[in-house]
């Protein structure tokens, strides 16, 4: 279907998150790493856009992966590396706000699993799919603070659980573990499968498929350079911040 087919409104819709998530570490870069106004991060209606991008970039990678299919393998692993690469500049040039294990490597990894698990992921309807990625998206979402469940339906994870570093991929950082982005298996990749069922949908209705297919100016094209704008738009903002602002530290 996709192959013939390009639907540039999910283009457009890519290309949106992109300029807010822009918007977004702009604003981040003057208040909290230029020092502005540092708990800017913490007031409730930053967190909601930040949870709003992150869903939309998500649910977005989700619902597409099946039209790059032939190309997933390659893209899985070029975005672990480009993850790898930006944990290890952060490293050298911004220790206090380094990354570890962002969206760049969740998205990689979630492609990857995504490879491995489609074909038993096939067998369950698409509606019951979602249902069931959805349910154990809110169950999993306290997990990396050693919390599974939901409202008062909850219980506490065995702190074992949280002592070694190298379960921070899934969900469980140790006590000493910081990352300014941080995306864990669990439980992002159940929105990820989220996506990836409403595409099932999807496909099966002509009318959104027509829908679909409007191209919207400038966001469309957008929306087709993800991983370059990505890797681009923060060197650019932080020399942007330093010709307005002092440097960090300084």
């Amino acid at each position: 279907m996709a192959a013939k087919r390009r639907f540039y409104l999910i283009d457009a819709l890519r290309g949106l998150s992109l300029l807010n998530m822009a918007g977004y570490h702009f604003l981040y870069d003057v208040n909290v790493v230029f020092g502005r106004e540092p708990a800017w991060y913490r007031r409730a209606d930053v967190f909601l856009w930040q949870q709003g991008i992150c869903w939309a970039f998500i649910l977005i990678a989700g619902f597409s992966f099946r039209w790059g299919r032939r190309h997933n393998l390659r893209r899985g692993l070029l975005l672990n590396a480009c993850g790898l690469l930006i944990t290890a500049v952060t490293l050298v040039f911004m220790p206090s706000e380094a990354i570890w294990f962002g969206i760049l490597n969740f998205m990689g990894c979630a492609v990857l699993l995504t490879l491995a698990l489609e074909k038993p992921l096939e067998r369950l309807p698409a509606v019951w799919g979602l249902a069931l990625s959805f349910v154990l998206f809110l169950i999993f979402r306290s997990v990396s603070v050693g919390v599974l469940g939901v409202g008062p339906w909850t219980l506490r994870l065995p702190e074992t659980l949280f002592r070694f570093r190298a379960l921070a991929p899934l969900g469980f950082p140790d006590a000493g573990f910081a990352s300014s982005d941080y995306f864990p298996l669990l439980p992002w990749y159940f929105l990820f499968l989220c996506g990836w069922h409403l595409e099932r949908l999807f496909r099966r209705n002509k009318t959104l498929q027509r829908m679909a297919e409007t191209r919207v100016p400038l966001l469309s094209p957008l929306g087709r350079r993800t991983l370059p704008v990505y890797l681009l738009h923060q060197p650019v903002l932080m020399g942007l911040c330093m010709l307005l602002f002092r440097r960090p530290g300084a």
